[in-house]
């Protein structure tokens, strides 16, 4: 799944592209032969992206624990199918005894930046992990901001404490993190009264 992943964030990356290139071409006096040689090339990106798609989800369709362990990921507000997908490879090809070691693999830590015993900046994510899956959870976050209960409450505490946004969004993709973590291994879908929201 993971290769079918990969394959499929390098075809929307190619269409993105094109289609940038299109708008461009659209907005100067480019010729005919340019814009329909981009138009071809957008419409076969296309193709391609939706195949890859009907393969992802093929592939998750013939393995039930992968469709249920989906559906947990997919029970928590601001997480969609398409991150649901990318923790699913994570979560499938290593292993992580607790939701701590899974932010730290994801690069969702925060480090301190110092040199030698002083503190010379304020503390920042280590982005030791890939970074298309922090893409991918930053936009995710974002939206459980706003729907979330868990994570609106820590988004909304932290920036009344003086924390500036991106330290409040990072603090919001590690929770979003801990939660996928949670509902995976508990096997229970997401209840937004579970515990104490904080």
């Amino acid at each position: 799944m993971q290769a079918l992943l990969s394959r499929r964030e390098a075809v929307a990356q190619d269409l993105q592209r094109e289609r940038n290139r299109q708008e461009k071409a659209d907005a100067a006096d480019t010729p005919e032969l340019i814009r329909q040689s981009l138009a071809d090339s957008i419409a076969f990106l296309q193709t391609q992206l939706k195949r890859l798609q009907q393969d992802i989800d093929d592939h998750i369709d013939r393995h039930p624990v992968l469709k249920d362990d989906l559906a947990l990921l997919n029970s928590i507000p601001g997480v969609g199918p398409q991150v649901g997908r990318h923790l699913l490879s994570v979560l499938h090809r290593h292993h992580f005894a607790n939701a701590e070691q899974l932010s730290a693999y994801l690069g969702l830590v925060p480090v301190e930046r110092q040199s030698g015993s002083s503190v010379l900046g304020r503390a920042r994510l280590s982005k030791a992990g890939p970074a298309h899956l922090r893409a991918v959870l930053y936009m995710a976050a974002v939206v459980a901001t706003k729907y979330n209960p868990h994570v609106k409450v820590l988004y909304a505490r932290l920036l009344a404490r003086g924390k500036c946004k991106m330290a409040a969004l990072g603090a919001a993709m590690r929770k979003l993190v801990h939660l996928c973590f949670g509902v995976w291994k508990t096997r229970q879908p997401y209840r937004a009264d579970y515990a104490k929201i904080s």
